[in-house]
């Protein structure tokens, strides 16, 4: 019983580290694109609406810290996972004089068990693998799921390569990204893995029982597809090809200034709630005219308060809004290219 915990620990603390390699891998690839298009404009999205202005470099980087802390995940869990049981035997101990402490030294642990009956039964460091890679999972698929958004023909934002896209078998047309379809959809296994470890883990007693021998069915279904979708991720992050003018043109749609509008009222020293509610009424003044705010006259904005001066201009402007987002984790291309930056530094400082 001891062994095969110890046999489990060894060999998914090696997975462990195959999955951050490839995880670094996937950073370095989103941090190259980011790189390239830290002021290339696009909108920011809630609710799947255009809200307001942002670089795509800027939402690229927000996938890399959703990564980042996938990675430090599995740094934790492996920290805790370093306790060697061997020694524990069936469930209370061995009689031989054996020295743990260099034994463990010698396999690479960290710790050893100090209860031998924990030692064979515990599962805790498959359930928390398991946990990471099922976040993991989430993770891939709500990337996968914009990049199917972004390459359709309604949004027209990026292009794949057609190495990672596949055709119809009836429409000659077609050009599917049925790489990040299978990626956003197996995702679902590790979700469903660790729902099983759970359920599996749920009812047993102190201590091992052969129920456990299942653990390695779910934990291994859920590291071979997390090591092969990072894989391939990446992959499909090298081959996207922005559409620059597309993903301008809609920044253009949508009222996308009007918080900034309601900004410069604030600056004005108008209350926001009372800076809201006059936006709101000068957007659907513009709209009920088939306008943009920003294709407003200042005499038209200025009749709903005479705060509005010609300064309003750069406030209107998506391409100028988004320079004035440069605190940390804004989307400013000048505070874009600092956080590619530091992240490359991070990057380079792992083993």
């Amino acid at each position: 019983n001891d062994q095969v915990a110890t046999d489990l620990r060894l060999f998914l603390m090696d997975k462990i580290d195959d999955l951050s390699k490839l995880l670094t891998v996937l950073q370095q690839s989103i941090l190259k694109k980011a790189e390239g298009n830290s002021e290339t404009i696009m909108p920011g999205f809630t609710h799947l609406q255009i809200a307001q202005p942002v670089t795509f470099g800027h939402h690229l980087m927000a996938w890399y810290e959703m990564l980042s802390r996938d990675y430090s995940r599995l740094q934790d869990t492996k920290e805790r996972m370093s306790v060697m049981p061997l020694g524990s035997a069936a469930l209370s101990g061995t009689r031989f004089n054996i020295d743990r402490e260099l034994l463990s030294k010698k396999l690479g642990f960290k710790e050893i068990s100090r209860n031998s009956m924990d030692a064979v039964s515990d599962r805790d460091f498959v359930l928390e693998l398991a946990s990471s890679l099922s976040i993991i999972g989430i993770h891939l698929s709500r990337i996968c799921e914009e990049i199917i958004i972004w390459s359709s023909s309604q949004f027209n934002y990026v292009q794949l390569a057609d190495e990672v896209c596949t055709g119809s078998s009836i429409m000659p047309q077609k050009k599917n990204p049925d790489m990040a379809e299978l990626i956003r959809g197996g995702s679902s296994k590790t979700i469903a893995n660790l729902t099983g470890l759970l359920s599996l883990m749920k009812n047993l007693p102190l201590a091992y029982n052969r129920d456990l021998q299942d653990d390695k069915e779910y934990i291994f279904s859920s590291v071979d597809f997390s090591e092969d979708s990072i894989s391939l991720l990446s992959i499909i992050i090298e081959s996207i090809k922005p559409n620059k003018k597309k993903m301008k043109e809609d920044c253009f749609k949508g009222q996308i200034t009007a918080t900034d509008l309601a900004d410069y009222l604030v600056e004005k020293d108008m209350p926001f709630r009372r800076a809201h509610e006059t936006v709101g009424k000068i957007v659907a003044y513009a709209e009920s005219k088939n306008l943009q705010i920003f294709e407003l006259d200042i005499s038209e904005l200025s009749k709903f308060s005479k705060l509005i001066k010609e300064d309003v201009a750069d406030y209107l402007d998506p391409l100028k809004t988004i320079l004035s987002r440069k605190q940390i984790g804004g989307t400013a291309p000048s505070q874009v290219k600092k956080e590619i930056k530091r992240a490359k530094k991070v990057l380079s400082q792992r083993k």
